[in-house]
């Protein structure tokens, strides 16, 4: 796995707070900024390049799009 800054690191921990585990508990980017603490444009950013080093997978959904870790 890719090094992880910071930043990364403590959107994974609450991640994993949140359960967020398997594609089954999927997370919103509001609901992962809530656990994080973080501003929310920085939580998107985030995850997009989490998404990238494919550490989180992203699930579009209706309205918004939902987040899970690849690797636990």
């Amino acid at each position: 796995m890719a090094e992880l800054t910071r930043t990364e690191q403590a959107i994974v921990k609450a991640m994993e707070a949140l359960g967020a585990t398997k594609d089954s508990s999927i997370k919103t980017v509001s609901e992962i900024t809530k656990k994080s603490n973080r501003p929310p444009g920085l939580v998107a950013n985030t995850l997009s390049t989490l998404a990238q080093k494919k550490v989180v997978k992203r699930v579009a959904k209706e309205k918004s799009a939902g987040y899970y870790l690849s690797k636990a």
